[in-house]
């Protein structure tokens, strides 16, 4: 299941979120603004992260900048609570599946959480646009007996 960290001003969130109804990809949501993240949620999200903290962490925040954080020197269990407390600190959206993470919202690298039983039947081999991609999307769902979702 995708995990979705999202907050409802993101535009590139409701673009993420749009991407996966298209495309009948089951996901949960978690509104960072309406919920409270938890150690699991962080822990989650630096599982599959190549750079640790410098991966969901936006730099350019206000949150970032009025505190003047030094990720570098403050231990794990410090810059937990402190995103814990002041969420918005993180890159949004944040989406997850039990492989793997992508921060913010790319439409190339996104497809990647289209099951891989379905990958060559999304992706147009020949042009690499969505010139047949709805088509496709189609053909995947017929396949998998009418399931409702990937």
């Amino acid at each position: 299941m995708i995990t979705l960290y999202t907050s409802s001003s993101c535009s590139s969130c409701r673009k993420a979120k749009r991407w996966l109804e298209d495309n009948k990809i089951p996901y949960k949501e978690k509104n960072i603004i309406g919920i409270r993240l938890t150690r699991d949620d962080i822990i989650n999200m630096l599982k599959f992260s190549e750079n640790g903290f410098e991966d969901i962490i936006s730099t350019r925040s206000k949150v970032f900048k009025d505190n003047n954080l030094d990720t570098d020197e403050m231990r794990f269990g410090e810059l937990a609570d402190f995103i814990i407390d002041n969420p918005t600190i993180l890159k949004r959206p944040i989406i997850i599946n039990e492989k793997i993470m992508q921060t913010g919202y790319n439409e190339d690298e996104i497809r990647a959480f289209i099951p891989r039983k379905f990958r060559s039947n999304v992706v147009c081999e020949e042009c690499r646009d969505d010139c047949e991609y709805k088509e496709a999307i189609k053909k995947a769902i017929a396949a998998n007996n009418g399931a409702k979702t990937l």
